[in-house]
C-alpha cells in the first residue's frame, strides 16, 4: 500500500507536471492518473507504520500493546454483556440454579468425601494441568516457528482466553472471599478473605476448562476432545477430592471457564481453518458491536 507522497517520490518529474495540468476526469497530465495511487485512512497508515521495518522497535512494541489492550477491553465488554443477551438467559438460569443447588448441598457432599490420599489427588491434578498447558504451549511454539497459521491462532486465542478468564476470576475471588473446606468452622463461609487464592469460584476448574474448550474447538477431532476435556475433568475432580474446593466452587468454575472460552473463540477464530468456528455454539451469537467493528 503506497501513500501519495511515496508514489510521487518514485515517479520522476516530467515537463508535463511543471505545466498547468489538463483536468479531464481523473487525468491530470499524460500518464499521470489519480486512480493509480492507493488512498489510505489514518487507521491504515498507523497500522502500516507499526508494521514498517523502518519504524522504531519501541513504537512497534507500544502499538502492539495498545492494540492488545483494546482487544482485551472489547472482550471484557462483550463477556460482561453476554449474560444479558436474550438467547443466553436460559443458560444463565441453568448455571445459577445449579450453583445454588450445589451451595445448598455443599456440606452434605463434603461430609461424604474421603479424607485420605490428598497428596495423590493433588499430584494427579498437577500432572493433568501441566499436560494440558504444555500441549497448548507446544502448539503455539510450533505455529510461531513454522508460521503455521492454524497452530498460531490456537496459541493466540488460548492466551487471550486465559487473560479474559483471569480478569473475571480475580474480582469474583476478591468479592466472594470464601473459606475452603478445611478452613474456619468448615462451613465454607463467604466474605472471610481479601485475596485471590480463595475457594469460590474454583480457579483450577475455571482455567482448565477454558484451555480445554479452546483446544477442542480448534481441533474438533474425537480424540482431541477426549484428551482435552478428560484432562479438565481430571483436574476438577482431583482438586475437589483433595478438599481444596467445595462442589459449588467447581461447578461454577467449570461453567464460567467454558462460557468465556467459547465466547472468545467464536469472536476471534478464522472460519477458513478446520475448526468449530463456522458452528456457533448456543452461548455465543455475534453482538451488534461485533458486527460494527468487523468481529466475526
Amino acid at each position: 500500500m503506497f501513500s501519495i507522497c511515496a508514489a510521487a517520490q518514485e515517479s520522476p518529474l516530467t515537463p508535463a507536471l511543471l505545466t498547468t495540468p489538463q483536468v479531464r476526469g481523473t487525468v491530470l497530465a499524460p500518464n499521470f492518473r489519480v486512480a493509480s495511487f492507493g488512498v489510505t485512512t489514518s487507521d491504515e497508515d498507523n497500522a502500516a507504520a507499526d508494521a514498517s521495518p523502518d519504524a522504531p522497535a519501541g513504537a512497534e512494541h507500544q502499538g502492539l500493546i495498545k492494540r492488545s489492550a483494546k482487544r482485551i477491553a472489547a472482550d471484557q465488554k462483550r463477556l460482561y454483556l453476554a449474560p444479558f443477551e436474550p438467547h443466553n438467559l436460559k443458560w444463565d438460569a441453568i448455571l445459577l440454579i445449579g450453583t445454588g443447588a450445589f451451595l445448598a448441598a455443599d456440606r452434605h457432599i463434603e461430609n461424604n468425601v474421603s479424607h485420605s490420599n490428598f497428596t495423590a489427588y493433588q499430584d494427579t491434578s498437577n500432572i493433568a494441568i501441566a499436560g494440558l498447558a504444555g500441549s497448548l504451549a507446544g502448539i503455539y511454539l510450533y505455529g510461531f516457528k513454522t508460521e503455521h497459521r492454524h497452530a498460531r491462532e490456537t496459541g493466540e486465542i488460548e492466551l487471550e482466553t486465559l487473560i479474559n478468564t483471569f480478569l473475571i476470576y480475580a474480582p469474583m475471588q476478591l468479592i466472594a472471599g470464601r473459606q475452603r473446606p478445611d478452613e474456619g468452622n468448615g462451613h465454607g463461609d463467604f466474605l472471610k478473605h481479601h485475596a485471590l487464592n480463595t475457594s469460590f469460584p474454583g480457579g483450577h476448574a475455571m482455567f482448565t476448562w477454558a484451555m480445554a474448550s479452546v483446544l477442542a474447538d480448534e481441533y474438533p477431532k474425537p480424540w482431541a476432545r477426549v484428551l482435552s476435556y478428560g484432562a479438565a475433568f481430571t483436574v476438577t475432580f482431583a482438586r475437589f477430592m483433595a478438599r481444596d474446593h467445595w462442589s459449588s466452587d467447581m461447578f461454577l468454575g467449570m461453567g464460567l471457564g467454558l462460557a468465556i472460552a467459547e465466547n472468545t473463540f467464536h469472536a476471534r477464530c478464522d472460519p477458513q481453518f478446520e475448526s468449530q468456528c463456522k458452528h456457533h455454539q448456543w452461548w455465543w451469537k455475534p453482538m451488534k458491536s461485533d458486527v460494527q467493528t468487523g468481529v466475526q
